[in-house]
Protein backbone atom coordinates (compact mmCIF):
# COMPACT_ATOMS: atom_id res chain seq x y z
CA UNK A 1 0.00 0.00 0.00
CA UNK A 2 1.26 3.46 -0.92
CA UNK A 3 1.68 5.82 2.06
CA UNK A 4 1.15 9.48 1.23
CA UNK A 5 1.26 12.74 3.20
CA UNK A 6 -0.35 16.05 2.24
CA UNK A 7 1.06 19.10 4.02
CA UNK A 8 -0.59 22.46 3.27
CA UNK A 9 -1.91 25.21 5.54
CA UNK A 10 -4.99 25.65 3.32
CA UNK A 11 -7.67 23.06 4.09
CA UNK A 12 -9.27 23.53 0.69
CA UNK A 13 -5.97 22.49 -0.98
CA UNK A 14 -5.52 19.52 1.37
CA UNK A 15 -9.04 18.33 0.55
CA UNK A 16 -8.47 18.84 -3.19
CA UNK A 17 -5.25 16.80 -3.21
CA UNK A 18 -6.87 14.13 -1.03
CA UNK A 19 -9.71 13.81 -3.54
CA UNK A 20 -7.36 13.67 -6.55
CA UNK A 21 -5.16 11.01 -4.94
CA UNK A 22 -8.28 8.93 -4.27
CA UNK A 23 -9.20 9.08 -7.95
CA UNK A 24 -5.77 7.84 -9.01
CA UNK A 25 -4.97 5.29 -6.29
CA UNK A 26 -7.76 3.76 -4.22
CA UNK A 27 -5.37 1.61 -2.21
CA UNK A 28 -3.49 4.45 -0.54
CA UNK A 29 -3.05 5.49 3.10
CA UNK A 30 -3.09 9.30 3.36
CA UNK A 31 -2.27 11.56 6.30
CA UNK A 32 -2.92 15.32 6.16
CA UNK A 33 -1.02 18.05 8.00
CA UNK A 34 -1.58 21.80 8.29
CA UNK A 35 2.08 22.68 8.89
CA UNK A 36 5.60 21.39 8.40
CA UNK A 37 5.97 21.18 12.17
CA UNK A 38 2.97 18.80 12.39
CA UNK A 39 4.38 16.62 9.62
CA UNK A 40 7.80 16.33 11.25
CA UNK A 41 6.38 15.72 14.72
CA UNK A 42 4.34 12.78 13.36
CA UNK A 43 7.68 10.99 12.92
CA UNK A 44 6.42 8.81 10.06
CA UNK A 45 7.97 7.88 6.74
CA UNK A 46 5.97 8.22 3.53
CA UNK A 47 6.37 7.03 -0.04
CA UNK A 48 5.19 10.36 -1.45
CA UNK A 49 4.76 13.77 0.20
CA UNK A 50 2.82 16.72 -1.26
CA UNK A 51 4.35 19.75 0.37
CA UNK A 52 3.21 23.39 0.20
CA UNK A 53 6.14 25.80 0.07
CA UNK A 54 4.54 28.98 1.43
CA UNK A 55 3.39 28.07 4.94
CA UNK A 56 3.51 30.09 8.14
CA UNK A 57 6.28 29.13 10.52
CA UNK A 58 8.43 26.45 8.93
CA UNK A 59 8.02 26.74 5.16
CA UNK A 60 8.04 23.83 2.72
CA UNK A 61 11.72 24.10 1.75
CA UNK A 62 12.80 24.06 5.41
CA UNK A 63 10.47 21.14 6.07
CA UNK A 64 11.88 19.25 3.08
CA UNK A 65 15.45 19.77 4.30
CA UNK A 66 14.49 18.32 7.68
CA UNK A 67 12.79 15.37 5.98
CA UNK A 68 15.88 14.70 3.87
CA UNK A 69 18.03 14.43 7.00
CA UNK A 70 16.02 11.34 7.95
CA UNK A 71 14.64 10.02 4.66
CA UNK A 72 16.40 10.13 1.31
CA UNK A 73 13.80 7.98 -0.47
CA UNK A 74 10.52 9.87 -0.07
CA UNK A 75 9.17 11.30 -3.33
CA UNK A 76 8.70 15.03 -2.65
CA UNK A 77 6.20 16.97 -4.76
CA UNK A 78 6.03 20.70 -4.02
CA UNK A 79 2.74 22.56 -4.38
CA UNK A 80 2.92 26.37 -4.59
CA UNK A 81 1.63 29.46 -6.32
CA UNK A 82 5.13 30.93 -6.74
CA UNK A 83 7.40 29.75 -9.56
CA UNK A 84 10.52 31.35 -8.10
CA UNK A 85 11.03 28.51 -5.62
CA UNK A 86 11.69 25.94 -8.33
CA UNK A 87 15.49 26.12 -7.96
CA UNK A 88 15.27 25.66 -4.18
CA UNK A 89 13.30 22.49 -4.87
CA UNK A 90 16.31 20.98 -6.65
CA UNK A 91 18.39 21.34 -3.47
CA UNK A 92 16.19 18.81 -1.67
CA UNK A 93 15.87 16.40 -4.62
CA UNK A 94 12.21 17.23 -5.25
CA UNK A 95 10.49 14.92 -7.72
CA UNK A 96 8.19 17.55 -9.20
CA UNK A 97 6.68 21.00 -8.76
CA UNK A 98 2.92 21.62 -9.04
CA UNK A 99 1.61 25.15 -9.44
CA UNK A 100 -1.60 26.36 -7.81
CA UNK A 101 -4.34 26.31 -8.88
CA UNK A 102 -3.71 22.59 -9.39
CA UNK A 103 -4.90 21.24 -12.74
CA UNK A 104 -6.37 17.78 -12.28
CA UNK A 105 -4.92 16.42 -15.53
CA UNK A 106 -1.43 17.63 -14.58
CA UNK A 107 -1.82 16.22 -11.08
CA UNK A 108 -2.80 12.81 -12.48
CA UNK A 109 0.28 12.77 -14.75
CA UNK A 110 2.66 13.74 -11.94
CA UNK A 111 1.12 11.30 -9.47
CA UNK A 112 1.29 8.39 -11.94
CA UNK A 113 4.96 9.14 -12.55
CA UNK A 114 5.55 9.27 -8.81
CA UNK A 115 3.94 5.84 -8.35
CA UNK A 116 6.10 4.41 -11.14
CA UNK A 117 9.17 5.86 -9.44
CA UNK A 118 8.17 4.30 -6.11
CA UNK A 119 7.48 0.93 -7.71
CA UNK A 120 10.76 0.99 -9.63
CA UNK A 121 12.65 1.64 -6.41
CA UNK A 122 10.75 -1.19 -4.71
CA UNK A 123 11.64 -3.53 -7.56
CA UNK A 124 15.33 -2.75 -7.14
CA UNK A 125 15.22 -3.09 -3.35
CA UNK A 126 12.71 -5.87 -2.77
CA UNK A 127 12.58 -7.72 -6.06
CA UNK A 128 9.96 -7.52 -8.83
CA UNK A 129 6.37 -6.49 -8.17
CA UNK A 130 3.11 -7.22 -9.95
CA UNK A 131 0.05 -4.98 -10.32
CA UNK A 132 -3.16 -6.88 -9.49
CA UNK A 133 -6.70 -5.68 -10.28
CA UNK A 134 -9.13 -6.90 -7.62
CA UNK A 135 -12.76 -5.98 -7.14
CA UNK A 136 -12.80 -2.21 -6.82
CA UNK A 137 -9.07 -1.58 -6.33
CA UNK A 138 -5.58 -2.13 -7.63
CA UNK A 139 -2.80 -3.68 -5.56
CA UNK A 140 0.94 -3.74 -6.06
CA UNK A 141 2.32 -7.02 -4.70
CA UNK A 142 5.91 -8.01 -4.20
CA UNK A 143 6.34 -11.27 -6.08
CA UNK A 144 8.59 -12.51 -3.28
CA UNK A 145 5.55 -12.40 -0.95
CA UNK A 146 3.47 -14.74 -3.13
CA UNK A 147 3.59 -18.41 -2.06
CA UNK A 148 1.37 -19.83 -4.78
CA UNK A 149 -1.54 -19.02 -7.07
CA UNK A 150 -4.61 -21.26 -7.31
CA UNK A 151 -7.00 -21.38 -10.25
CA UNK A 152 -10.65 -20.78 -9.33
CA UNK A 153 -12.40 -20.83 -12.68
CA UNK A 154 -12.84 -17.26 -13.93
CA UNK A 155 -10.64 -15.91 -11.14
CA UNK A 156 -7.53 -16.84 -9.19
CA UNK A 157 -6.59 -16.87 -5.52
CA UNK A 158 -3.17 -15.40 -4.80
CA UNK A 159 -1.84 -16.86 -1.55
CA UNK A 160 0.67 -14.52 0.09
CA UNK A 161 2.54 -14.75 3.36
CA UNK A 162 -0.22 -12.63 4.97
CA UNK A 163 -3.53 -13.28 3.21
CA UNK A 164 -5.40 -14.63 0.19
CA UNK A 165 -6.30 -12.19 -2.59
CA UNK A 166 -8.97 -12.86 -5.21
CA UNK A 167 -8.42 -11.41 -8.67
CA UNK A 168 -10.01 -11.83 -12.09
CA UNK A 169 -7.03 -13.14 -14.05
CA UNK A 170 -6.25 -16.22 -16.05
CA UNK A 171 -3.46 -18.50 -14.89
CA UNK A 172 -1.76 -18.09 -18.27
CA UNK A 173 -1.66 -14.30 -17.89
CA UNK A 174 -0.15 -14.52 -14.41
CA UNK A 175 2.33 -17.15 -15.52
CA UNK A 176 3.60 -14.72 -18.17
CA UNK A 177 3.92 -11.87 -15.68
CA UNK A 178 5.56 -13.68 -12.76
CA UNK A 179 9.31 -14.17 -12.43
CA UNK A 180 11.27 -17.31 -13.26
CA UNK A 181 11.06 -18.45 -9.64
CA UNK A 182 7.42 -19.49 -10.30
CA UNK A 183 6.51 -22.80 -11.90
CA UNK A 184 3.17 -24.06 -13.27
CA UNK A 185 3.24 -27.45 -11.54
CA UNK A 186 -0.42 -28.22 -12.29
CA UNK A 187 -3.14 -26.65 -14.42
CA UNK A 188 -4.60 -25.35 -11.17
CA UNK A 189 -1.41 -24.12 -9.46
CA UNK A 190 1.53 -21.77 -9.89
CA UNK A 191 4.08 -22.21 -7.13
CA UNK A 192 6.91 -19.97 -5.92
CA UNK A 193 9.92 -22.27 -5.71
CA UNK A 194 11.45 -20.09 -2.97
CA UNK A 195 8.91 -21.55 -0.49
CA UNK A 196 9.24 -25.24 -1.34
CA UNK A 197 10.38 -27.46 1.55
CA UNK A 198 9.51 -30.87 0.13
CA UNK A 199 8.21 -32.37 -3.10
CA UNK A 200 7.18 -35.66 -4.61
CA UNK A 201 5.74 -36.69 -7.94
CA UNK A 202 2.22 -35.52 -7.00
CA UNK A 203 2.53 -33.04 -4.08
CA UNK A 204 4.62 -29.98 -3.24
CA UNK A 205 4.78 -28.88 0.40
CA UNK A 206 5.45 -25.24 1.22
CA UNK A 207 7.15 -23.59 4.19
CA UNK A 208 3.83 -22.37 5.64
CA UNK A 209 2.50 -25.93 5.80
CA UNK A 210 0.22 -25.71 2.75
CA UNK A 211 0.37 -28.20 -0.10
CA UNK A 212 -0.22 -27.84 -3.82
CA UNK A 213 -0.75 -30.55 -6.40
CA UNK A 214 1.89 -31.62 -8.87
CA UNK A 215 0.74 -33.08 -12.19
CA UNK A 216 2.68 -36.34 -12.55
CA UNK A 217 3.57 -35.59 -16.16
CA UNK A 218 5.08 -32.29 -14.97
CA UNK A 219 7.41 -33.90 -12.43
CA UNK A 220 10.50 -34.43 -14.65
CA UNK A 221 10.31 -30.88 -16.02
CA UNK A 222 9.75 -29.50 -12.52
CA UNK A 223 12.89 -31.19 -11.17
CA UNK A 224 14.99 -29.70 -13.99
CA UNK A 225 13.44 -26.26 -13.45
CA UNK A 226 13.94 -26.41 -9.70
CA UNK A 227 17.57 -27.51 -10.04
CA UNK A 228 18.18 -24.66 -12.49
CA UNK A 229 16.55 -22.26 -10.04
CA UNK A 230 18.95 -23.40 -7.29
CA UNK A 231 21.97 -23.21 -9.60
CA UNK A 232 21.07 -19.59 -10.38
CA UNK A 233 21.15 -18.62 -6.71
CA UNK A 234 17.69 -19.59 -5.51
CA UNK A 235 17.22 -20.62 -1.89
CA UNK A 236 16.57 -24.28 -1.07
CA UNK A 237 14.29 -25.10 1.87
CA UNK A 238 14.11 -28.81 1.05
Amino acid sequence: MIKAAVCDDEKIIRDQILRMIGKQQEDCHIDCFASGKELLEAGKQYDVIFLDIQMEGMNGIETAKAIREQDRKAVLIFVTAVKEYVFDAFDVAAFHYLLKPIEEEKFAEVFRNAIWEIEERATIQDGPTILIQTKGRKLTLRQNDILFVENKGKKVEIHTSKDVIEAYYTMAKLEDQLADSFYRCHRGYLVNMAYIIEYGNDIIELSNGERVYMAKEKYPEFVKKYMRYLENGGTANV
